[in-house]
């Protein structure tokens, strides 16, 4: 048990961590990303409430976003969890089913990371909307555009160009709130750490190892954020 160190959680030969270890940095890099991908769509509609919506959808919107980032992201994460087994076991019980119903950990995990980036996205994608010139737009329309045509051509290539910084803050954001998840039953890296130390006694080298792949992956990403960012930001340099 002496020699037990960061090699062996990271080592795929028999006794080592590496397959879990491994298994649970997929699991994180899944729930982040689809709980960004889906927080993404609710802010569209979010800066789109905002910006363009009538007054009482804008009310909507911005009670939304002041809500969910008022809250902590915890408690919303429990929020749904919980809150979808007392409405999924009565109906489940209607129905003749016995015993406790809930989301998936996963879904319910995703579902919540969305709702709360999803006011993130909303905030990052008005601004960015703001930036963009009118007479652009108004260039797109003139030259006999439809909306439709205009907000694929126009519109959302430019909001996105203004908002990547914006979208890679709420992608650390997102990667950080899916050690949360782990409250549920999940899997992924401060899960399996939890599980590890547990196991071996080793509490400090399993997180240890967990805070490398964190950063590991937080890294990875932020190089092809930034890649992306200096890709579709090429034109307003040159500018």
């Amino acid at each position: 048990m002496n020699d037990f160190g960061l090699m062996t959680v990271f080592s795929f030969a028999p006794g080592g961590w590496g397959a879990a270890m491994a298994a649970a940095s997929a699991m994180t890099v899944a729930v982040a990303m689809a709980g960004f991908i889906a927080g993404a769509i609710i802010g569209t509609f979010g800066a789109w409430a905002k910006t363009s919506g009538g007054r009482i959808v804008r009310s909507v919107a911005d009670g939304y976003t002041t809500v969910l980032r008022g809250i902590p992201d915890l408690l919303v994460i429990y929020l749904f969890y919980f809150g979808s087994s007392a409405v999924l076991t009565p109906i489940g019980r209607f129905f003749g089913a016995n015993g406790f119903l809930s989301l998936p950990a996963f879904f319910a995990g995703c579902l919540a990371i969305a709702i709360v980036s999803g006011a993130y996205h909303t905030e990052v994608f008005r601004g960015a909307y703001q930036v963009v010139a009118l007479g652009e737009i108004d260039a797109a329309y003139a030259t006999g555009m439809s909306r439709a045509l205009a907000f694929r051509r126009i519109i959302a290539p430019l909001t996105l160009r203004f908002a990547l910084p914006g979208l890679a803050n709420i992608w650390q954001l997102v990667l950080k709130e899916s050690s949360l998840i782990s409250v549920t039953g999940l899997v992924e890296i401060l899960r399996q750490s939890q599980i590890g130390a547990g196991s071996t006694k080793q509490p400090f080298t399993f997180f240890l190892a967990a805070a490398i792949l964190y950063l590991l992956i937080s890294s990875a990403s932020g190089w092809v954020l930034q890649f992306a960012e200096r890709h579709f930001t090429r034109g307003l340099r040159r500018g």
